[in-house]
């Protein structure tokens, strides 16, 4: 295994109460947000690291052997223990295999499900009776999961020592943390220094960290396995009662097994890592390792994550979970890291919530025994479509041809939100085409239920199809009466307009001004990791995405590629091409099997969130993420896949 695949490659496992742990294949961690035990101190926000690592190493007959490998400042690489690295696998959950002379190492590690924490073990194999014993030392941090670690008095090295382990409580207002271990523990505290993040120094950000070792852990791994866990104090489940930790691992080891075998291929075990915990309710993680959940991503992923997938119970709980969060008709944007207030700055989580909830209760009507507070819902949905029609923050307004207007100088709220200080880099003020899509759908799905909003899709929709349409360029405006002012238009060839064909669920646009939009979007946007934000030749395109914040805030929807934009593509193409056996098969040749060919990196089972504009394509920002999930999963089983 080459090590540059090695530490491209990440593996995530997720808590179901927003923390998780994460890493690279080789062991180095690349990462601010690489972690053993990251957790959630007010789920699904709060998020601490509190167990950053670890070095290990065996001693054998041949010497003393590392297993791991640490990237330091400014490019040094120490021990040696990738070097001996000869196989992972990701399934169920991470395993490393190291060579040693006569035989080998095995490592795994589990998060057991809204547990937090994580379980650690290593096995020997082929060394026969020889003597081996393992010494581990762990590296602590205890502070938020944006931030780094330095050196500092105030740390406290010294543990309590409970019948099984130790418990530190690193700093006050951080939470304990436990080890529970089958070894021996011998304290020698140091700091380790100038932990090298290579991504961190990627993005422009501070890349160097101080860890904590308080001590080591020895283990003779001639009378069995070595075993630790690292637990949490901070809400979720308490461990279970135990005799003695091996059986403790071992019984969470058979819960977890148990658990992810329900799912039938490792992309739908993937989707199960986004659904998380909020108070008494349910949400969806935007990605990982540094979003919480925001409003739209929650509402794009679920239709993937939960209504193509069958698991109505979780959406149910997500959609109601949400319903009481409208304010003046508006869903919130996102809930900060921190704190409780929401933020509302979105033009079109609202809608999605609209559309969402429609989509839940038709698919519900297969289950009559499924409980669903239908008046909650559908409450929501009117005061969302009440509040945008008469009026709401940010100059959100119907307006008399039944479209939506938006916006106000300084505040970006469509899905291309990017913003450098105070310059919004793609304002969008007036009526976006796809805030007007989600508009006349969520007109269109309220009606089935209150047929008063139904004159008014019918006014908007005769609005939409004779003021966007583009015929010297076939395809649609991207902004009609931009900046308010009536008649002027944006013509940016944006992807923003397949939403009027595919992604939702009525198609506004048919004939022959469908195929020439589809035709153009797929001759000037597609590319195998999905579709460009900004077509290349437009003003203001940008071929990379990389280095500090500014610039790469400033390419985010200026070029740059978003998977999850395949989706409504994908489904825009067959429904064009007539949504026959065919249409589908030449889809799946044609865009879906070359996508997920390119998805594995640098999420293993996961989708990332944009890639690179040109070719190769590479994958950029959060390699974890949600909706590029949903939609894939979604358009695999619109098509007739497995997901």
């Amino acid at each position: 295994m080459a090590q540059a695949e090695t530490e491209t490659s990440e593996w995530l496992e997720a808590d179901g109460l927003g923390g998780f742990a994460s890493g690279t294949i080789s062991t180095i961690r690349t990462r601010r947000y690489h972690a053993l035990l990251l957790a959630a101190t007010e789920p699904p926000a709060g998020r601490m690291v509190l167990v950053n690592g670890f070095d290990a190493e065996v001693e054998t007959s041949a010497g003393t052997l590392a297993l791991t490998t640490q990237r330091y400042a400014p490019d040094v690489n120490h021990p040696d223990g990738v070097t001996r690295m000869e196989h992972f696998s990701p399934d169920p959950w991470p395993q490393w295999s190291f060579a040693l002379p006569n035989g080998k190492i095995v490592f795994e590690l589990f998060v057991p499900r809204e547990i937090p924490a994580v379980v650690l073990r290593w096995s020997r194999s082929g060394q026969g009776a020889a003597p081996l014993k393992l010494r581990m030392r762990p590296f602590f941090s205890g502070r938020d999961f944006h931030a780094t670690h330095h050196e500092n008095p105030a740390f406290r090295f010294d543990p309590e020592n409970l019948p099984f382990g130790q418990r530190w409580q690193f700093y006050d207002g951080v939470p304990k943390v436990t080890a529970l271990h089958n070894g021996d523990y011998r304290h020698e505290p140091c700091w380790y220094r100038n932990f090298f993040y290579e991504e961190e120094a990627n993005r422009g950000l501070d890349a160097t960290e101080d860890l904590a070792a308080p001590g080591i852990l020895e283990f003779d791994l001639t009378a069995g396995q070595a075993v630790v866990i690292f637990a949490a104090e901070t809400p979720g489940n308490p461990l279970p009662e135990f005799t003695g930790v091996p059986e403790l691992a071992e019984a969470l080891a058979n819960t977890e097994r148990t658990r992810r075998a329900v799912f039938s291929s490792p992309r739908l075990r993937a989707a199960d890592a986004y659904l998380v915990r909020r108070g008494t309710g349910r949400t969806i993680i935007a990605g990982y390792p540094w979003f919480g959940d925001w409003g739209r991503d929650t509402f794009i992923a679920l239709r993937g994550l939960c209504l193509a997938t069958g698991r109505l119970p979780e959406a149910r709980d997500i959609l109601t979970a949400w319903a009481g969060a409208v304010s003046e008709g508006m869903m919130p944007n996102r809930f900060p890291d921190r704190g409780d207030q929401p933020e509302y700055n979105s033009a079109d989580a609202s809608l999605w919530y609209v559309i969402a909830v429609h989509e839940f209760l038709e698919s519900a009507k297969a289950d009559p025994s499924l409980p669903v507070e239908i008046d909650v819902l559908l409450a929501s949905v009117e005061a969302i479509l009440t509040g945008y029609w008469h009026g709401t923050r940010y100059g959100i307004r119907g307006s008399p041809d039944g479209l939506l207007a938006c916006g106000v100088p300084g505040v970006q709220l469509t899905w291309m939100d990017a913003k450098i200080g105070d310059r919004v880099v793609t304002p969008r003020i007036g009526k976006p085409v796809e805030i007007e899509a989600l508009w006349l759908n969520a007109l269109a799905c309220a009606s089935h239920y209150n047929p008063a909003w139904d004159p008014i899709f019918q006014r908007g929709l005769t609005a939409f199809q004779s003021r966007f349409w583009n015929e010297e360029r076939s395809c649609l405006f991207d902004v009609v009466d931009a900046d308010h002012q009536p008649g002027k238009t944006d013509e940016k060839l944006r992807p923003n307009q397949i939403f009027a064909v595919g992604g939702l669920p009525l198609m506004l646009i048919q004939g022959d001004h469908a195929a020439r939009l589809l035709q153009t979007v797929q001759d000037h946007l597609w590319t195998p990791m999905g579709l460009r934000s900004l077509a290349p030749g437009e003003e203001g395109y940008t071929s990379h995405y990389e280095g500090a914040p500014e610039q790469r805030d400033s390419a985010y929807h200026q070029g740059a590629v978003w998977p999850w934009l395949a989706g409504p593509f994908i489904e825009a193409w067959i429904r064009v091409k007539g949504q026959s056996p065919q249409a589908k098969a030449e889809a799946t040749r044609l865009f879906l099997t070359p996508q997920l060919a390119r998805l594995d990196l640098p999420g293993l089972h996961h989708v990332p969130e944009i890639a690179e504009t040109e070719p190769p394509f590479t994958a950029r920002g959060c390699p974890f993420q949600a909706w590029s999930v949903g939609e894939i999963i979604r358009i695999e089983r619109l098509i007739g896949g497995s997901g």
